[in-house]
């Protein structure tokens, strides 16, 4: 429930970026370009915050991240322009990561590492239920009352979860504290460095598209702004497929898992592109594009988690730190894009940008049976 908060928070700003750009009088490049802030923040900040607050007992980490998460969409709700409104987005972006790699370190603990990929995937149910219900929701908000009270709506269910967390989740014993270099011994291992790297890939290959979706679905498909929210929510409806699909296959393999999702992935954002004003057609590749999307979330976590022998917090929160680069990245790419060839680009750049990626997956797997074959 708390990842629910969350993600809607990072994300809710897809569905309003069309009427944020109409009422603070900014093109929607610009505007797109406060998914890059938030993105790049996590990337930057991430793994530094992290590492200095992995030691700090979950249930009290988590109530003050969810805190800070209702103060500042409270900002953001009475943001007068622009400026205040990335102030207001900055600050989450600093303790997203936290709460992910902490999360779903303590998940794959639980669940012990034969059903840790399962365990990660109910957490990133998170993801599904946001992209389901708190993205287009907010989206139907915003068009009915303004996207002021999307950001309000917000902010009370941040203090409500801070609240339910207080009350409801156990102390857990105190995580074993280890310094930062101790934790960062991990970035000496090349193929953890490669698994991050193919993240930032297949993020940027997601979010060259999935961040002008809602202007996507409005301007070629032809869908009333009325009810690009309820589309938005079955793109969200079609990722509850996808997050127990994925979580299932990441289990077995995860580099097999991701080339898999990956594929699905391009087919999908290339077909939806080409088959927009098709309806009766683009149905298809809209329910591809929404399965792999969200399989992509838990899979690219379990997998990069795997690789590394110690450190899982610092692990997954550096996944996450990559992942928010392929989003900012993705997002600037959309918007350089758009103004010079066109809205329906960005799904034919993604899904090359997602054929890179595919590209470099036999590397991986040849370096880890490289390092395998020396250790043994």
């Amino acid at each position: 429930m708390a990842a629910f908060v969350i993600v809607t928070t990072e994300f809710l700003i897809v569905g309003l970026l069309p009427a944020l750009a109409r009422e603070l009088h900014v093109s929607i490049s610009v505007a797109g370009q406060l998914v890059t802030l938030f993105a790049f923040t996590v990337m930057l900040f991430g793994p530094l915050l992290t590492g200095l607050l992995s030691h700090i007992e979950r249930k009290r980490l988590f109530v003050a991240i969810l805190l800070v998460f209702a103060v500042s969409n409270a900002l953001a709700a009475t943001a007068p322009n622009i400026w205040v409104l990335a102030l207001a987005r900055f600050i989450p972006a600093l303790l997203l990561p936290v709460f992910w790699g902490t999360a779903s370190e303590t998940a794959g603990q639980l669940a012990g590492s034969l059903h840790a990929g399962r365990a990660v995937s109910t957490v990133y149910l998170g993801i599904s239920a946001a992209l389901l219900f708190g993205i287009p929701l907010g989206t139907l908000a915003a068009h009915a009352f303004g996207w002021r009270v999307a950001f309000a709506l917000l902010a009370g269910l941040s203090l409500l979860m801070a609240m339910l967390i207080a009350y409801f989740m156990p102390t857990l014993e105190l995580p074993r504290r280890m310094r930062l270099g101790e934790q960062a011994r991990i970035l000496k291992d090349p193929r953890f460095v490669a698994h991050v790297g193919l993240s930032v890939l297949i993020f940027t290959a997601m979010f060259t598209a999935y961040t002008y979706l809602a202007d996507t679905l409005e301007t070629l498909v032809g869908v009333a702004p009325a009810r690009v929210g309820w589309w938005l929510m079955g793109f969200g409806a079609i990722g509850l497929i996808g997050n127990w699909l994925g979580g299932r296959a990441v289990d077995r393999s995860p580099l097999g898992a991701t080339v898999i999702f990956v594929v699905v992935l391009g087919i999908g954002m290339a077909a939806s592109v080409s088959l927009a004003s098709a309806r009766g057609w683009f149905e298809i590749p809209f329910v591809l594009w929404g399965v792999a999307y969200t399989a992509l979330f838990p899979i690219c976590q379990v997998r990069v988690m795997r690789v590394a022998s110690h450190a899982q917090a610092l692990a997954g929160t550096l996944n996450v730190s990559a992942a928010n680069a392929g989003i900012g990245l993705g997002a600037i790419i959309g918007g350089l894009v758009i103004p010079h060839w066109g809205l329906g680009t960005v799904g034919y750049l993604a899904t090359a940008i997602s054929a890179l990626a595919l590209l470099t997956i036999p590397l991986i797997a040849r370096l880890r049976s490289t390092r395998a074959h020396a250790v043994a």
